[in-house]
Formats: C-alpha cells, sequence, structure tokens
C-alpha cells in the first residue's frame, strides 16, 4: 500500500463530496504533476477510478427517480461513439512523448474550460432561461441535436483527458435544460451517463497499456472515505467557497500544462 497515494485519493474523494466537482479534473493533474506518472497512465488509472465510484453514485439516483434516460439517451448517441473513435485515433497515433504532449495540452486546456464554467455556472444558467422563456419554440426544438453534440463533445474529450464529464458535462446539460434540470435530476444524469463512457474510454486505455492497477486500488482506498465525510462536511456548511478556491486552483495548473 502506497500511503501517499491512498491520501492523493482522500482529498479527492473528500473535494467531491463537498462539491460535486469531477474527480479527474483534481485527480489526473496530480498524478501527473505532483507524483510524475505519465499522462497516459494518469489519464487510464483516472478513467477505471471515476467508472467505479460513479457507479455506487449512479446506482443510488437510478433507485430515487433522479435520472432523466431521454436526455441521457440523447447525450450518449453522441459520446459513446465519438469515443470510441477517440480511442482507435489515440491508438494509431501513440508515439511516445507525442501522445504524451497531446495528452498534456489537451488536459491544459480543457481544466481551464472547466474553471471557467465552474465560476460562469450560474450566468449560464440565467442566459439559457432567458432563451428558454423568450424564444420557447425554437430552443425546445434545437434541444435534441444539440444534446448529441454535447455528448460527442464529451466523448472526445474524457478519453484523452479523464475530464470533462462533471464539470463541463453539468453546465451544459444546464444550458441545454435550464427548467427541467434540477439538482438532483442534473447531478443523477450525468453521474449515470459518465458511467458507460468511463469504462469504455477506460477499457480502450486498458488495452493500450495505460492502466496502473496498483495506483487504482490505493486510489479507491483513500476515496470512498474521503467522498463520505465530504458529503457530510457538505450538508453543513456551503460549497461556494470550496468551488472558487477548486477553480483557481485549476486555473493555475491548466496554465503549467499548456506552457509545459
Amino acid at each position: 500500500m502506497n500511503v501517499i497515494n491512498v491520501i492523493a485519493g482522500f482529498g479527492v474523494g473528500a473535494a467531491v463530496g463537498m462539491t460535486g466537482v469531477g474527480g479527474g479534473s483534481l485527480m489526473t493533474p496530480i498524478l501527473v504533476l505532483l507524483f510524475g506518472f505519465a499522462p497516459a497512465t494518469a489519464v487510464g488509472t483516472d478513467l477505471w477510478f471515476a467508472a467505479i465510484t460513479k457507479m455506487v453514485g449512479g446506482t443510488l439516483h437510478n433507485q430515487k427517480g433522479t435520472v432523466d434516460w431521454q436526455v441521457l439517451r440523447r447525450m450518449s448517441m453522441g459520446s459513446i461513439p465519438a469515443s470510441i473513435l477517440t480511442l482507435i485515433w489515440m491508438d494509431l497515433t501513440s508515439r511516445g512523448q507525442t501522445s504524451h504532449g497531446i495528452i498534456v495540452h489537451a488536459l491544459g486546456a480543457v481544466l481551464l474550460l472547466s474553471a471557467i464554467a465552474m465560476l460562469a455556472r450560474k450566468k449560464i444558467q440565467s442566459l439559457a432561461l432567458r432563451l428558454r422563456t423568450t424564444t420557447a419554440e425554437a430552443f425546445k426544438a434545437a434541444q435534441p441535436s444539440l444534446t448529441v453534440l454535447a455528448g460527442v463533445i464529451l466523448g472526445v474529450v474524457v478519453p484523452l483527458t479523464s475530464v470533462g464529464a462533471g464539470a463541463l458535462g453539468t453546465v451544459m446539460l444546464l444550458y441545454l435544460y435550464p427548467l427541467r434540470m434540477n439538482a438532483s435530476r442534473l447531478a443523477g444524469t450525468d453521474i449515470v451517463h459518465a458511467i458507460p463512457l468511463a469504462l469504455i474510454a477506460g477499457t480502450g486505455h486498458l488495452i493500450m497499456g495505460n492502466v496502473d492497477t496498483k495506483l487504482l486500488l490505493n486510489l479507491l482506498m483513500g476515496s470512498i472515505p474521503g467522498i463520505l465525510i465530504g458529503t457530510l462536511i457538505a450538508a453543513k456548511s456551503p460549497d461556494i467557497y470550496m468551488r472558487a478556491v477548486i477553480a483557481v486552483i485549476l486555473v493555475g495548473v491548466s496554465v503549467k500544462l499548456l506552457l509545459s
């Protein structure tokens, strides 16, 4: 057992429990920048980390009836084919440092977008509400195709960086369905959609040899109690300040990755 990796898993799990921010936004940069893991290994391992932890949350949301299956099917129509094509492209173009450079820069860009999405979440939702009420017919007509497109974006981003299904996915759903998505339905739909996406992407990385099973087990040992404790803390205190701190950290990390 690697105690440092367990502690890292606990810290990320606690942050996820307190804020709901996707673990990939925090875990993958930690593995790359602090622990020195190869970018492909960090992404592949984190995808399985996300898939396993989200299975538990997804099961609970399904039992509570907080999953919008119509929206989930629309997103999956875009995300599943896009993820498979992205994995094929990654396998065909994987050439050592070149592949690592692509992943690092893509990770930096997605983390920056995730930080912006976290900070501008309420403004984005307000804009969507205005459009939904003032141009209702056109807005509703565009929802199905735009939801598939949102899935395509996640299908490309998640296999490449392991980031996006949480921060970016929830903001896109909030924009596309500002009246339909309350907090619990938003969380449930996003989490359940992320499970097959993470499993497919994780399987692709496993086939390519990008998953460290010992690291995965250590992270899970820490994250499970971390999520439980973080959830208890979140119930007693607002997460707005924690979200702001994480967003600022993500901006700094993204700049470092983009300049590396």
